[in-house]
């Protein structure tokens, strides 16, 4: 599974744990970081790919989120955060915490209600009860994209929200090494939850011929990363939706009996196959972002 890796395409960051702190639980978190810098960092090898290398970054948060759990509940994280004078650090994170889990809500949401549209595309397909039918079905799955440009739009809006939020945890004085790695780790691992989730509704978006025939793909593009924008490839997503727009046209154009239909059944399959790895994904790293959260909340209760 570790060849997926080279098909994530995010943000490069800097991994910089102080090396000279060996705790055993820091040094979990720091591979597991520089896990998912490499996904991060790496090129598509395969636009078909794009679903396995989202669905592997989601895995490798969630076992990131597992050594976060096991540095929290540490006696030295317990002590430096357990302290009051760094209150204000815990409601922070947890601040960041909600922004997470709502991104990780709204995705896994994105999904579910997008399989539903392509579970009825498919049977409208299969049927084939004529063209005026199959139109209908057509017309509706283009006009949930359009709606769903709108959603990823908004969620993109407010992953930046949360790296505003994040860059303003406290300074700490650098004779405290322990509570300084601690800031480090959350604002990694909340910079590395944002970029999978960014990836994830990049994947989402339309293609670029699907893009021109709907209006407002500009608001998205201001908040995506131009870098992911120069490399834009067909994925799965793009595949089906492509598809349908080419047999969208033939319908009006009377000549759907020369399209390819199953061909268009085997891109759902591939899609739907994907979302199911994806949601999978999502629920797992739900669990552990609610786990967080909640040791985060005891550490604020006497």
């Amino acid at each position: 599974m570790e060849s997926t890796s080279e098909n994530m395409q995010l943000p490069v960051r800097s991994i910089s744990l102080p090396a000279r702190l060996v705790n055993p639980n820091f040094l979990k978190i720091e591979a597991e970081l520089n896990k998912l810098k490499t996904c991060e960092s790496s090129s598509p090898s395969a636009a078909t790919a794009e679903a396995e290398a989202a669905a592997y970054g989601l895995n490798r948060l969630a076992e990131l989120y597992n050594c976060i759990e096991e540095f929290i509940h540490s006696p030295c994280t317990q002590q430096s955060l357990g302290n009051q004078q760094h209150k204000t650090l815990v409601e922070q994170a947890l601040d960041t915490s909600v922004g997470l889990l709502d991104a990780c809500s709204n995705s896994r949401d994105l999904i579910l209600i997008m399989k539903e549209q392509l579970q009825e595309l498919q049977s409208a397909l299969r049927r084939r009860g004529g063209n005026s039918s199959l139109e209908r079905n057509i017309h509706a799955y283009i006009s949930f994209r359009k709606k769903s440009r709108k959603d990823i739009a908004k969620c993109l809006k407010k992953l930046k929200g949360i790296e505003t939020t994040m860059g303003s945890f406290p300074a700490v004085d650098v004779v405290d090494q322990h509570l300084s790695m601690v800031i480090q780790v959350l604002r990694e691992s909340s910079a590395s939850t944002i970029s999978i989730f960014r990836s994830i509704l990049l994947f989402l978006s339309m293609p670029p011929e699907m893009k021109a025939k709907v209006g407002g793909w500009n608001l998205v593009r201001k908040l995506i990363p131009s870098k992911k924008l120069s490399q834009e490839v067909f994925n799965e997503v793009g595949n089906v939706d492509t598809a349908i727009c080419s047999l969208h046209g033939q319908i009006r154009d009377n000549v759907v009996a020369k399209f390819d239909v199953q061909m268009i059944l085997n891109r759902l399959d591939t899609l739907d196959f994907g979302f199911n790895d994806i949601e999978t994904g999502l629920d797992c790293l739900f669990r552990r972002l609610i786990q967080n959260r909640v040791s985060l909340l005891n550490m604020l209760t006497p």
